[in-house]
């Protein structure tokens, strides 16, 4: 006779237990997993037993005692028809490594990547990367995961900042790490938080989802049918000689397709499309101009370009997707009459093409004569795929559902957050404080651990673009950020002084995992160090003058470079308006002032996307954050 399936099931564990697991130290150990209903299960861990017995639906959940740090350990699971046993298990503090690219940003990709990882030799430290998964519902399983120990041949993987972060607090506490690794770039907050926090109503969610992928569908069709003009293709066109034949001096196009430059080719007609394309135009030039050479410039293309003239390659750019193309064509390169522009373009996600200001399009001669390039280009798709545009990261609760949800019991020593840009913009930047504050809160409540500690990476500096002479949302979500330092058990690292203003994935993570330690350190161990740059605290008016007082967090205050003037500063009357300021530090403050303000009534420092003049430290180098005495009116 056959047995019911709920008896055949199998001893199942949740992919964190598993070999060479780190587990947080000084906290019960709780245990869990799924077998038969009524299953009784026995946990062993050196010499500690617990048993357990499965419920109804087979979930068992068992706990330990409290464990000091060391390892490596085993443990035995017994269901009675089953036993397991994991090896190679340490016990030390765990942390959650959560939010958007930057926090995914790998050690592949770090300033000095070689050299960090050669010397990133400590299997004690372990990292588990929970793969990109979503649903509308909150799930008992991740989709994926392992853990691996670092080493200089594993540790490409790792998360950068989570990573430096972890190396730190090895040498702090000398006890083992363990870094779960649950990010997607491009994530918002509202994805990470759960439905009842967010006020999600998941039924109408699911159908704006499903309307949503027809929308999308559709538009993919479309392209689809676009692209069929021409044959499938998987690489380039190449010449006898092995060379790119598309960038010829002389080609026929006939065949080719009519576009709009600049404008990214998504919004041109080839929506989804990622990979290879060709863009074709000519520009003509005397004999003295031509013997002269010129400058070409193609304005930003996303996210990679290879570019020839009379096919000869004058210049390549790779991986800088909004970085401006300007190359220098030598005379041998040009003659009298009309010259061919050959742009070989590869996009790898999102958008792609020949993008930007129309301005930033143009062939310069020597004399300074620039001649527009923007206008109908000709076009041909080389080796590209269709990509359904990415949204379920910017979801509300999916991703709280799927890669937060299953880690929920599993004792954690704090989380560290590295997400923002994605929700930096008007308005939702000012409305990020309560939304930062209400999912803390939730994830503490979740996992059963009120005080819970909480370290993040405040914006870095980066030119965003998105600023007005009214308002400046990297700035106010900053300031969010900042304000929620009103939590307990929480702290900030600031980073206005170590970002890139021209790629919003800064490649120095180094200095974010230091800080990030510094207020793990005095926010989870009580260190008494100077673990923060100096914290605005009030100002008070002085005649023309506006006097500044910061906590300068165990350190004085100076400037980054030396002296005593410091940049970044500006001061407003009753009307509002800001003007720059001069400011200098006088003891435990800063003195502003301007021409143009008789009577101060509010002040702001670094208030702008990359708030390049903000050079206010302590005595350790570490940056004061920015802020506003007032909000805009």
């Amino acid at each position: 006779m056959s047995l019911p399936v709920a008896a055949q099931a199998k001893l199942e564990l949740p992919l964190m237990f598993s070999q060479g697991a780190v587990l947080q130290r000084d906290m019960p150990m709780h245990v869990w997993g799924w077998s038969a209903p009524g299953a009784k299960v026995t946990v062993g861990f050196d010499g500690a037993h617990a048993i357990a017995k499965a419920d109804a639906k087979g979930r068992w959940d068992a706990t330990l005692p409290r464990h000091a740090a060391g390892g490596p350990f085993a443990m035995d699971i017994d269901d009675g028809s089953e036993h397991r046993v994991l090896r190679d298990m340490l016990v030390g503090d765990v942390w959650l490594c959560s939010g958007q690219s930057n926090m995914e940003f790998t050690m592949a990709e770090v300033r000095d990547a070689a050299a960090e990882q050669a010397r990133a030799n400590d299997p004690a430290i372990r990292h588990f990367k929970i793969p990109h998964s979503w649903s509308l519902q909150p799930q008992d399983r991740l989709e994926g995961g392992s853990w691996v120990a670092a080493s200089p041949s594993t540790v490409s993987n790792f998360s950068a900042v989570c990573w430096f972060f972890a190396r730190d607090m090895k040498a702090r506490t000398g006890v083992p790490q363990g870094l779960i690794n649950s990010s997607w770039g491009g994530s918002s907050v509202e994805a990470w938080t759960d439905a009842r926090t967010g006020k999600v109503d998941v039924p109408a969610l699911a159908a704006r989802i499903k309307k949503a992928d027809d929308v999308e569908e559709a538009k993919l069709d479309q392209t689809r049918q676009r692209i069929s003009r021409w044959p499938s293709m998987q690489g380039d066109v190449v010449d006898a000689a092995g060379k790119p034949a598309w960038a010829a001096e002389k080609l026929d196009t006939s065949d080719w397709a009519d576009i709009p430059v600049p404008a990214y080719w998504e919004t041109v007609g080839y929506y989804d499309m990622d990979g290879v394309a060709w863009y074709r135009t000519a520009f003509t030039l005397s004999a003295t101009e031509a013997a002269q050479g010129v400058t070409l410039s193609l304005g930003a293309v996303d996210d990679s370009d290879r570019s020839y003239v009379n096919g000869r390659l004058v210049g390549e750019t790779v991986k800088q997707w909004n970085a401006p193309r300007v190359y220098k064509v030598p005379a041998s390169a040009l003659h009298a009459g009309s010259n061919s522009i050959a742009v070989r373009v590869d996009d790898l996600g999102n958008g792609g093409g020949m993008h930007g200001d129309a301005a930033a399009l143009y062939v310069q001669t020597a004399k300074g004569e620039r001649r527009p390039l923007a206008g109908t280009w000709r076009f041909h798709t080389a080796n590209v795929t269709l990509v359904p545009t990415p949204t379920r990261h910017l979801t509300p609760t999916l991703l709280y559902n799927g890669m937060i949800q299953p880690l929920l019991g599993y004792p954690l020593r704090g989380v560290v957050w590295y997400q923002g840009e994605s929700n930096a913009w008007a308005p939702d930047s000012m409305a990020y404080r309560q939304k930062f504050g209400d999912m803390i809160q939730a994830w503490r409540t979740a996992w059963n651990q009120p005080e819970l500690p909480f370290i993040w990476v405040q914006l870095a500096n980066y030119k965003s673009g998105s600023d007005t002479p009214a308002q400046s949302p990297w700035a106010e979500l900053r300031e969010s950020q900042s304000a929620v330092l009103s939590l307990p058990h929480t702290g900030q690292a600031v980073i206005i002084d170590v970002g890139n203003p021209d790629d919003i994935h800064p490649t120095n993570k180094q200095d974010v995992g230091h800080r990030l330690a510094l207020a793990a350190r005095h926010v989870v161990f009580g260190d008494a160090i100077v673990y923060s740059g100096p914290v605005y605290r009030e100002w008070r008016a002085d005649g023309a003058k506006a006097v500044v007082s910061f906590d300068p967090e165990g350190a004085p205050l100076a400037v980054r470079g030396g002296g005593n003037a410091v940049g970044g500063f500006e001061v407003a009357g009753a009307d509002g308006h800001f003007q720059h300021a001069q400011a200098r530090i006088e003891g435990g403050s800063v003195v502003v002032s301007s021409k143009e303000v008789a009577h101060p009534a509010s002040v702001r420092y670094g208030w702008s996307d990359n708030p390049v003049d903000a050079n206010l430290t302590n005595g350790d180098g570490l940056p004061a954050s920015p802020f506003r005495t007032a909000p805009s009116p």
